[in-house]
């Protein structure tokens, strides 16, 4: 029986292995083999579009990938074309800039014709490859600006150019406030805007709102005993120390700080400058004006364009305890006020060049509007005896303060404030005494009630050989002293007006394409 059922058990198990094995080999389901058969064939196709497609976009990709770099490789190459047309449209500027350090009046680029003017531009192997044209504009009458157009161009490629165009001047004497040649003081009292410089030392116990320099390291200041003191140093307490101590920050009484030593300008060369302003007076465009043979003369500005001319017949005379020892003690003192004058002409135009030369001592006041006027005074030959001032005892006015309108005052002697003077007074212009002093002859208060005056206001420069100052510390003088400097004056200062150096300098740039 046992044996009946294992070999049962054999067979049973050995038909259930080979059900197995044919279940294994033949599917389930019949039909699944036809369905896979049929689906293998859409998605062939679908990958066959979805190949096209990618390569489709990969060729539009790559194709704009192909514009994009040579579009930059162009737009690299075109700005390294810009870049160097730039160059050589500033070397153009830098070209002409050179030329007016040799020549500063030329501005015909040495051809005496009018431009443009056209320069080669050569590379390092001396082969042209551009070229730059200049045009010159000259400055206009009274001013010292000159503006040049520079065009660089391409040998290679005509539709490439690039604009430059600057302004350019010699700075003037007028970049300062004030400058002397001379040991000068500041009293209490005094306030500057503008640069302040002297030759000598400066005491200031004022407030000034710029750079206060001198051209000296130490000095011995002449007010008072002592040791040498700063260059420029204030006596405002607390006191300066003495050098060679360190300069301490003084912003109450020097706002933007003080500079020692620095170079000295040259008033020299304003002896040649007076001659000059002679010679272009007498000319058809000037006006000039001779020996009065009385005390001098006296203009009066006016709005419309024209002056009136005085001859001055007759000064104020000093009494004796008034006059007792000024004249030993200041030579050429005296009250420099007119007491009779004599109308000599009226509504004389105000010349085309705009220069009016007096060759005796000359009294100005009155106002102008739109004009721009040099007015100076002096004798030839140059003799210290009898060297001619510039009087001032009443107002100067502008009507414009912005450049329109430049009065410069260029006495051979001094620029003095007379006795008689305005208790207020402003004085619109750029004054400038050549071998003297620029302010006011100490007065003793038995001189009358105008030994102490009120308030001085003054509008544009200052520069005074000699020391200057308008008050004394016991009351003489004006009492408050406001000095503004006029900016204009730098780069458009009044017709030939001096300078402090034959090179130019930019004032403006701009880059028209």
């Amino acid at each position: 029986m046992s044996k009946y059922r294992r070999e049962d058990i054999g067979n049973r198990v050995q038909g259930a292995g080979k059900v197995l094995r044919n279940s294994l080999l033949q599917p389930i389901y019949p039909e699944h083999r036809r369905r896979t058969t049929y689906n293998l064939q859409p998605r062939k196709a679908q990958l066959s579009i979805q190949v096209l497609l990618v390569g489709f976009v990969t060729s539009i990709v790559l194709s704009g990938l192909v514009v994009w770099v040579d579009s930059h490789v162009r737009s690299v190459g075109r700005a390294e074309l810009n870049s160097l047309a730039f160059a050589i449209a500033e070397s153009g500027v830098e070209y002409y800039r050179w030329h007016l350090a040799h020549d500063p009046n030329d501005f015909q680029d040495g051809t005496g014709e009018e431009g443009p003017y056209t320069h080669p531009y050569y590379d390092k192997n001396g082969e042209k490859i551009g070229e730059f044209e200049l045009e010159i504009t000259a400055p206009a009458t009274g001013s010292s600006i000159i503006t040049i157009r520079s065009i660089g161009k391409i040998e290679s490629v005509s539709s490439i150019e690039k604009i430059i165009e600057v302004q350019m001047a010699p700075a003037s004497l007028a970049r300062f406030a004030v400058i002397s040649n001379s040991d000068v003081r500041f009293g209490e009292g005094t306030e500057v805007y503008g640069q302040l410089h002297s030759n000598g030392g400066i005491r200031f116990d004022g407030l000034a709102y710029n750079i206060v320099s001198s051209a000296k390291e130490d000095y011995n200041d002449p007010d008072h005993d002592g040791s040498n003191e700063f260059g420029v140093h204030t006596h405002i307490s607390p006191l300066d120390p003495n050098p060679p101590t360190s300069t301490p920050v003084r912003t109450d009484v020097f706002v933007a700080g003080r500079r020692f030593p620095v170079p000295a300008i040259d008033f020299d060369s304003l002896t040649q400058d007076l001659a000059n302003l002679k010679s272009l007076a007498t000319s058809t465009d000037g006006y000039y004006v001779g020996d009065s043979n009385k005390y001098g003369w006296e203009i009066v500005l006016k709005t419309n364009g024209t002056f009136d001319l005085y001859e001055v017949t007759k000064l104020e005379q000093e009494s004796y305890a008034c006059r007792k020892d000024m004249e030993d003690e200041q030579p050429g003192w005296g009250k420099w006020s007119p007491q009779q004058t004599s109308l000599e002409e009226s509504g004389i135009d105000y010349p085309d060049n705009g220069i009016i030369f007096v060759e005796d001592d000359l009294w100005v006041r009155g106002e102008i509007d739109g004009a721009r006027l040099t007015i100076a005074s002096g004798r030839f030959p140059d003799n210290p005896s009898t060297r001619a001032n510039i009087i001032l005892n009443e107002n100067i006015d502008y009507n414009n303060f912005d450049g329109t309108d430049s009065l410069a005052l260029f006495a051979q002697n001094n620029i003095l404030v007379g006795f008689d003077s305005a208790d207020d007074l402003e004085i619109d212009a750029a004054v400038i005494a050549q071998q003297g002093f620029v302010g006011r002859y100490y007065y003793r208060q038995v001189c009358g009630a105008n030994y102490s005056q009120n308030s001085i206001d003054t509008f544009g420069m200052i520069a005074s050989n000699k020391r200057y100052g308008f008050a004394y510390t016991d009351g003489s003088g004006y009492q408050y002293r406001t000095i503004t400097y006029d900016g204009n004056l730098l780069y458009a200062p009044p017709p030939n007006f001096p300078t402090t150096g034959s090179q130019y300098e930019i004032i403006s740039w701009e880059e028209i394409k």
